[in-house]
């Protein structure tokens, strides 16, 4: 047994994710092809709301990913692999026909929900 990995000490790997501050929950989170696919349809893709959020306030908004990072409270690292992996799924989704869903990963606190301490 490797040194540290006593009993209960085998939680899952890695640290817990931070938290993502998001600006808010997007109200269309289904996008879908005007015309049916031809043949077997593929299966959906699906985006988080970091992945969306980090879309929006660079792609959208035109902050650099520095200030994006500032804003969702995580490293500019963390921005640029949220807006990468965002950036290729939209383009899966309108070369291929795909659907897109955004979906929530339970780590995204929108914007004025957080609690302020005294």
């Amino acid at each position: 047994m490797p040194m540290g990995m006593g009993p209960g000490r085998g939680r899952g790997r890695g640290r817990r994710r931070k938290m993502r501050m998001i600006g808010f929950v997007p109200e269309v989170r289904h996008f879908y092809p005007a015309l049916p696919p031809v043949g077997q349809p593929k299966p959906p893709i699906f985006m988080t709301y970091e992945e969306f959020e980090a879309l929006r306030l660079v792609d959208h908004e035109g902050l650099t990913q520095e200030e994006a990072g500032k804003r969702m409270g995580v490293s500019r690292g963390t921005v640029w692999r949220a807006l990468s992996s965002a950036r290729k799924k939209v383009a899966q989704m309108l070369v291929e026909g795909r659907e897109l869903i955004i979906l929530p990963q339970g780590n995204e606190v929108p914007k004025g929900m957080t609690e302020e301490k005294p």
